[in-house]
């Protein structure tokens, strides 16, 4: 089958055959057609050795994916072959940017026929790190505030939306040129991130790092909580609480956005659709791309 795999640290990414994946025991072998990928994937160690340390490239990039299942493992329950599936492919195995990928069963969710799969394969990680990050992490709940930073990138544009339906108030924050589309995801307030007067919010939810989650520390009311991605907290609020996490796969999580998405009410981002052979390239260009692949 075809792939795009990374060899070394100093190598692009490459269009290479690979052999046919096995199913182990509780998987599934998914017939990709749409993936996703994060381009920081190419800086994890998970990426590069396996939960031991050793070496296991040349490894397949991309953990997000929407296709249909080809073969069971053994033991493998709640999926049948023919079904339409997404969701989320293990940080330390093969990854999804592939004709077929070998994925845990309890990692994907069935994908309802009203779904394409292009957005579907936008959906897993953005959408369960902004489901995670604001009601597992964040405790947020009607009528509290929450401020996104990077609120038009694929998590904080899905955070923003989920965050507006749940009754919270939204603040979003990003460049200039994201104001009219983060004001048209539903966030009453648009502001610079590093802005001087910025409100604080019940929950702060930082994907950017740096000074911008710094800074964030301050913006926590008493109580409140600050949940970031981008790096562990060097300043924690006076009074709250600090999260920092990676996103966990959530079959019951998937099926919420999948409903959210069937229903109109959550629309993830996607700004480019690619060829599995032009995947290389679409790791050094900006926004949301996707792979369409078969």
């Amino acid at each position: 089958m075809q792939a795009i795999t990374v060899s070394d640290r100093t190598a692009e990414p490459a269009l290479t055959e690979r052999p046919y994946p096995h199913a182990a025991e509780n998987d599934v072998v998914v017939r990709v057609h749409a993936a996703g990928f994060t381009r920081g994937e190419l800086t994890w160690p998970a990426t590069w050795t396996d939960r031991a340390g050793r070496d296991r490239t040349p490894s397949i990039s991309g953990h997000e994916l929407a296709g249909v299942v080809a073969e069971l493992g053994y033991g493998t329950t709640g999926l049948t072959v023919g079904q339409r599936v997404f969701g989320m492919a293990d940080w330390a195995r093969d990854g999804s940017l592939a004709e077929y990928t070998a994925v845990e069963a309890r990692n994907l969710a069935p994908l309802p026929s009203d779904i394409d799969d292009v957005t579907a394969a936008a959906l897993p990680i953005s959408g369960l790190t902004a489901w995670q990050a604001l009601f597992d992490h964040g405790r947020l709940t009607a009528g509290r505030t929450v401020l996104v930073h990077g609120a038009a990138g694929s998590v904080g544009s899905l955070a923003v939306q989920l965050a507006g339906e749940a009754g919270a108030r939204v603040i979003g924050t990003g460049r200039p040129t994201d104001r009219e589309t983060v004001l048209g995801l539903g966030a009453e307030v648009f502001a610079d991130p590093l802005a001087a007067d910025l409100e604080q919010a019940d929950v702060v939810l930082d994907v950017l790092g740096g000074e911008v989650l710094d800074r964030s520390a301050e913006l926590v009311r008493e109580g409140g909580t600050l949940v970031t991605i981008a790096e562990p907290v060097r300043r924690r609020p006076a009074d709250g609480r600090a999260v920092f996490f990676v996103v966990e796969p959530d079959r019951v999580q998937l099926a919420e956005l999948a409903r959210r998405v069937r229903k109109g009410r959550l629309r993830p981002r996607v700004d480019a659709v690619r060829a599995l052979e032009e995947a290389p390239a679409a790791f050094g260009e900006r926004g949301r791309t996707v792979i369409r692949i078969g």
